[in-house]
């Protein structure tokens, strides 16, 4: 589905965290091809020059979620190159160690955490402001189907993507008297370097104990997803949406 136009006939724009790999770089790319301007985000510069390919449409912009300042100056760039924003995706997140709770240190749990879910929120804040300011727009947040049902020895990753399920719902929530409308997009099993994080590639634990090569699909029918949701008008609510690799252990989990 094409992005709807402004009312003047200017491109649309979105920011993107986590731009630079995976999901986000994968939905930049279809974003630009579709005719959006496209703010990319993340915390290493080379792979979002890796991202954007040189398109005129693209700002480069290096900025690490869990700074709070970054995330008003990342607006602001795009603000200023563009005009205005009128999605973010909310997409910078880790899996983080594959281990039970009793073997996950404070420090481990604080790095997913602080990347997560306060690095969502970061970015969340200032779109909501720029957005209520703006008479609206749209935020899409990156869940996980692990904020529905977990995986074994995930407990960081799985109680952080819960947390993301209580932001979407509040931005929904407090953004509705400003058109402002908020989506998590919970996705399972896209070719992704994630997915050697529990290894869903060589055998990934299931809940009876044995290990299972899961089955995967590409990062591009993702990003088609988002891409729909991104274009969809105001008029309009996705509350919650769900994309998973067909036959993977989801439903009933292993």
């Amino acid at each position: 589905m094409s992005q709807s136009p402004h009312p003047h006939g200017q491109a649309r724009t979105v920011v993107i965290t986590g731009a630079g790999s995976g999901i986000g770089r994968a939905t930049a790319r279809l974003l630009l091809s579709q005719g959006w301007n496209v703010a990319l985000a993340g915390r290493t510069e080379a792979t979002l020059e890796e991202t954007a390919r040189s398109h005129p449409s693209a700002l480069v912009h290096p900025a690490d979620v869990t700074d709070a300042r970054a995330m008003d100056e990342l607006f602001a760039a795009a603000h200023a190159r563009f005009g205005s924003v009128d999605v973010l995706f909310n997409n910078a997140g880790i899996f983080g160690p594959s281990v039970p709770i009793d073997e996950l240190s404070p420090e481990q749990w604080d790095q997913v955490c602080q990347i997560n879910l306060t690095g969502a929120i970061n970015a969340a804040r200032v779109a909501f402001a720029h957005f209520k300011a703006r008479g609206g727009g749209r935020i899409i947040n990156n869940g996980s189907i692990s904020a529905q049902v977990p995986r074994v020895n995930s407990v960081a990753y799985t109680v952080t993507k819960h947390g993301i399920a209580g932001l979407t719902k509040a931005l929904e929530l407090d953004g509705r008297p400003y058109r402002i409308r908020a989506t998590q997009v919970d996705i399972g099993n896209t070719a992704s370097d994630l997915l050697d994080d529990f290894g869903a590639h060589s055998g990934a634990l299931q809940p009876s104990g044995q290990r299972m090569v899961e089955p995967t699909f590409p990062l591009e029918e993702a990003a088609q997803a988002i891409a729909y949701i991104a274009a969809v008008p105001l008029g309009t609510s996705i509350n919650q949406f769900t994309i998973t690799a067909g036959g993977m252990p989801y439903i009933g989990r292993g």
